[in-house]
């Protein structure tokens, strides 16, 4: 399980209604509301440059945060939505869900590379391209993974490593269903390939010349 998950700062906001949510934003704070996992809900403020930093680094809507509340035990909570100004396109207000370890959750999970030093395709010139340095993937909350490992020990030059081609944790499976994506390649070095390409224009010329010949 992940022992890396974000903590998200929060208060208890006092009273509820518009009024409250009024002076929460005067205060420069962003209300919101903590809701679900077998508890009553909860109104909450996140101090507003705060919370739009989180915002900014992305993915903040498929993100497990670990919600930290002085004097409460922490909790689990995934966001559910954030309202923002039609105008202005800043956060007014957010809604965060409880979670339980057996809750599922779809989150973005690191791709681990193991042995790219010793990688043959690599040794031999090829060239290691990420094409999805993270896949998201549909977990039990109580079971995150730290990452999707991709051992390179056996890619050659031209083999291509896609999502059907690795292990995933257990209990995990790949949100995208419908195509079986690529998560990286080992590829030929950039001079073999224009070396190649010159040869197979070489060749087409001799053809040419050599009907050319046959004709006269």
């Amino acid at each position: 399980m992940a022992g890396k998950i974000p903590d998200l700062n929060a208060t208890v906001r006092a009273g509820t209604g518009k009024g409250a949510a009024r002076q929460a934003r005067r205060n420069g704070d962003v209300p919101g509301i903590v809701y679900g996992g077998g508890a009553d809900p909860q109104s909450i403020n996140i101090p507003f440059n705060y919370l739009l930093t989180m915002l900014r680094k992305g993915r903040f809507m498929s993100t497990l945060f670990n919600l930290k509340i002085e004097g409460q035990e922490d909790v689990r909570v995934i966001c559910r939505g954030v309202q923002r100004d039609v105008v202005k396109d800043l956060p007014t207000h957010i809604d965060l869900m409880r979670l339980k370890r057996t809750s599922r959750v779809k989150i973005f999970i690191p791709v681990e590379f193991l042995n790219a030093d010793t990688c043959p395709g690599v040794k031999k010139g090829g060239v290691l391209t990420v094409v999805r340095n993270e896949v998201e993937l549909d977990v039990l909350a109580g079971d995150i993974p730290d990452s999707i490992v991709v051992d390179l020990a056996e890619v050659q030059i031209g083999d291509t490593i896609s999502i059907s081609s690795v292990t995933l944790p257990e209990g995990a499976k790949s949100v995208i269903t419908d195509r079986d994506f690529v998560i990286a390649n080992v590829s030929a070095p950039r001079a073999l390939v224009a070396d190649d390409a010159e040869e197979e224009d070489a060749g087409e010329v001799e053809v040419e010349e050599t009907t050319e010949a046959a004709d006269e």
